[in-house]
């Protein structure tokens, strides 16, 4: 898999128990993500977890691996946002237990919209790729919608060091 240009930096999972990138869901998908540069990215192997046709990935499992990574283009847009709504093409049949590099930046931003995209590669074929457009919000909407005590934190933290992006 390529790499990019500017020195990679790991990114904190969303949660430890997200179930794209937390690592202590036992029925996620195990994302690491990386930043470099206004480019975030992931490699992702599908599994029998993820089977939809024999020897194949369902679409739903690429779906939720898309969500995921493109979620973590808002620390490039340095503001928390919650997926509005989510485009996948599927242009090439996604095998499992072949690695997948799944990588997402931001296409551009109207007011508290964020544009993104991305595409998943697999040994220099696009097998899939997705669109998706993000609303910021803040801290208070994931309050309404359960326990954030330590995610909170994270917000802040995400907030600092993002914001690479004009609002």
């Amino acid at each position: 898999m390529a790499e990019h240009a500017a020195p990679a930096e790991r990114l904190p999972s969303h949660t430890p128990t997200c179930m794209g990138c937390g690592p202590d869901n036992p029925h996620g998908l195990g994302l690491v993500v990386y930043r470099s540069a206004d480019v975030v990215y992931a490699d992702v192997t599908f599994d029998e977890r993820h089977i939809g046709a024999p020897g194949l990935a369902h679409g739903g499992a690429v779906a939720a691996a898309c969500d995921d990574v493109l979620g973590f283009t808002l620390w490039i847009a340095g503001t928390p946002a919650v997926t509005r709504a989510l485009t996948v093409e599927y242009l090439q049949p996604v095998p499992l237990h072949q690695p997948h590099r799944i990588t997402a930046h931001i296409t551009g931003r109207e007011g508290r919209a964020l544009h993104v995209a991305a595409a998943g590669v697999q040994e220099g074929v696009t097998r899939f790729t997705a669109n998706a457009v993000f609303v910021v919000v803040d801290t208070a909407h994931f309050a309404a919608h359960g326990d954030i005590s330590g995610f909170g934190e994270l917000l802040e933290q995400f907030s600092r060091r993002g914001g690479d992006q004009a609002s």
